[in-house]
């Protein structure tokens, strides 16, 4: 698995167009998580940062 930051091509600037999203994608290539638009590019790897840290013990919530 690795991780795509990328920055989107499509849409207007009001709805993200030039934005910075990120991406999980499987070895296979799929994308199996993706992230919410970002206007800065750290704020953007630092999501990631947050993805990398969860671990077994986050709790999932049934809702």
């Amino acid at each position: 698995m690795y991780f795509e930051i990328y920055r989107q091509t499509r849409g207007t600037p009001q709805t993200g167009k030039g934005q910075w999203r990120w991406r999980l994608r499987a070895g296979n290539n799929e994308t199996i998580a993706s992230g919410e638009a970002y206007v800065n590019k750290a704020d953007c790897a630092h999501a990631i940062s947050l993805m990398k840290g969860t671990h077994d013990h986050t709790p999932v919530k049934e809702i």
